[in-house]
């Protein structure tokens, strides 16, 4: 018997015991978190899948794990298909799922911090249609039988500078304090890492790629806060940083104290809070406001100091990322470069550039066929050799004091063939699409990501992923609100008005199963546009990213004049950041890649 065929009949023991006849098993934390800590990696643990994002169910003779279009290919790969079907995220969902397949009056059982509350109440009503029960569980059954599950970290807070972050943490909650006033509220719930964060101005070492730490916090309306954080973490200096306006609880105290919110208005995020925390302030008879998180906003609309410090981390990961193509520009072709290789080298260029305290997600390094798999992660077992005329796709950010990149990159190991490039241009123009748009204020993502997808459209084609993704400052790679994405995609956000101040990723792509992958990525900045004449406000796109694009696989003759200065100023402006940190024959190499098209 396999390891993970033991954890799952191991489950379905423990569910027997608990009464149970199935288990929901999501990747989040009770933080509702994208990248979790290893302590939370239960889906992991239980069925091998290592994306960052899906969900399993377990009844007792079946079982299914739920991935949407970016993990098609790496799901079947990774998760044994004789004891797991496989469900595609939105054709399906988790409760349409179990409507179907969970039998008449029986017990289903989920974690309520693990769950929103709008998701339990679709679930137990599409049970219901059943005759099934949605049963909340005090103790996860997965924790129960995963006898080696690591503890939660702890590793202490960091202070974050007000020079990096732009405004003090007292003038941060001050703000949430006035809007908790406008909204007639005395406190707000707030439970989404990042979120906390940002309030407080600090940082933590406790999730993998992402420098939160595992905290929960209540601003109240006169910008008092208190902070839910186990005490070993707390050092001197940020018990001196947070001032007397922030109390400091352990954070078992959390449950507890919403509790004494008896009769007090409290703002709780149905998006964000988990089913738990909504039921612990009803119990206690408190009026719940439901409304988004009062840090979403003002920490998705950068700051001219956090812009400063994007600007500055941009520059010096553009450098390593430059190196590192100059790099394999003269090593792949040799042989003997593979993708776990590759991306040890791509590391070691990001920490000589200085200061990078850790990677923004696992880089994904993919030669040939694993390049088309749109969240690969290499393993020792699927590290393939980037093989002369292949496509090397590599997709990579570090986390700087003063920013989070993610960049992509599409290189040609050897002579690509026209179909390469044709597809290669296709995505690239595109790119410049997006990149060049200008769009009247209180435009949404969802409006644009047409503009990134209407080239390959012409040919038949198109990607199954959002065309860009909102950017934390030194934060989480993936924040919310804004998104560039279709509307009633699987991944929300495309209908959030752009802002100026809010930076996204601009990365379409092509995948073509069992060939090849093609991604471009940059992060942009929303700006304010001048216009002549104009009688509306405008807004338009900064490009941050500066690196070379692949001139080898750009077809010229299917770009347009637009496209090519687009191009030629784009590739002017990589010298003049990135030139000056270069010599030698990088620089040369770099000139060389930039000459006009």
């Amino acid at each position: 018997m396999s390891t993970y065929e033991a954890r799952l009949a191991a489950l379905r023991e423990q569910l027997k015991a608990d009464r149970l006849d199935g288990f929901v098993v999501p990747l989040t934390d009770e933080h509702m978190s994208e990248y979790v800590g290893s302590y939370a990696q239960r889906l992991a643990w239980l069925t091998g899948f290592q994306g960052s994002a899906g969900s399993a169910v377990v009844l007792p003779e079946e079982a299914a794990i739920f991935t949407d279009g970016r993990y098609t290919l790496q799901v079947r790969d990774q998760v044994d298909g004789r004891h797991w079907s496989y469900q595609s995220v939105p054709e399906t969902s988790v409760a349409a799922w179990l409507k179907e397949h969970a039998r008449g009056g029986g017990r289903i059982g989920y974690d309520p911090w693990l769950h929103t509350s709008d998701w339990v109440k679709r679930a137990r009503e599409a049970l219901a249609e059943k005759g099934a029960e949605l049963v909340p569980v005090r103790r996860n059954p997965i924790d129960a039988v995963w006898a080696d599950k690591p503890e939660p970290s702890k590793a202490k807070l960091i202070v974050h500078p007000d020079v990096y972050a732009g405004k003090s943490s007292a003038a941060k909650r001050q703000e949430m304090g006035d809007w908790l006033r406008e909204q007639k509220a005395d406190a707000a719930v707030l439970s989404a890492l990042d979120s906390i964060a940002w309030t407080f101005n600090v940082r933590g070492q406790d999730v993998e790629h992402t420098p939160v730490a595992l905290s929960f916090a209540v601003v109240h309306e006169d910008g008092t806060a208190d902070l839910f954080v186990e005490p070993e973490k707390m050092g001197e200096d940020v018990r001196q940083h947070l001032g007397n306006g922030v109390r400091v609880h352990g954070r078992d105290a959390f449950e507890p104290y919403l509790a004494s919110l008896a009769g007090k208005a409290v703002v709780a995020d149905p998006e964000r809070a988990v089913a738990a925390i909504f039921e612990a302030l009803e119990g206690a008879g408190a009026r719940i406001v439901q409304k988004r998180d009062p840090s979403v906003l003002p920490k998705a609309i950068k700051n001219e100091a956090e812009i400063r410090g994007h600007r500055a981390a941009q520059a010096r990961d553009g450098a390593a990322l430059t190196r590192f193509l100059h790099w394999l520009s003269v090593e792949a072709p040799k042989g003997g470069v593979d993708e776990l290789s590759a991306a040890a080298r791509l590391h070691e260029f990001r920490q000589e550039c200085g200061d990078l305290r850790d990677t923004s997600f696992d880089t994904i390094s993919g030669s040939g066929p694993n390049g088309a798999i749109v969240h690969y992660r290499v393993t020792e077992g699927t590290n393939r050799p980037l093989e002369k005329n292949s496509l090397y796709l590599v997709d990579s950010g570090g986390q700087y004091p003063d920013g989070t990149t993610d960049v992509t990159r599409t290189v040609a190991i050897g002579t690509p063939t026209e179909e390469m490039r044709d597809r290669f241009t296709r995505v690239l123009k595109g790119h410049i699409a997006v990149a060049r748009a200008l769009f009247p204020n209180g435009t949404r993502g969802s409006q644009l990501d047409t503009l990134a997808r209407q080239y390959l459209w012409q040919a038949g084609l198109d990607y199954a992923h959002g065309t860009g993704h909102g950017v934390g400052s030194y934060l989480s790679v993936h924040e919310g609100p804004q998104r560039i994405s279709p509307v009633g995609s699987s991944q929300s956000g495309g209908d959030e008005p752009l802002r100026a101040g809010m930076l996204l990723s601009n990365e379409p792509g092509y995948y073509k199963t069992g060939e090849y992958g093609i991604r471009i990525e940059n992060l942009i900045l929303v700006r304010p546009v001048e216009i002549h004449g104009a009688e509306k406000e405008m807004l338009g796109f900064e490009t941050l990213t500066f690196a070379p694009i692949d001139r080898s696989l750009i077809e010229p003759s299917l770009l347009s004049e637009e496209e090519r200065r687009w191009l030629d100023d784009y590739h002017r402006q990589v010298i003049e950041v990135v030139g000056p940190q270069l010599e030698g024959e990088a620089l040369d190499w770099l000139k060389a890649q930039c000459r006009p098209i």
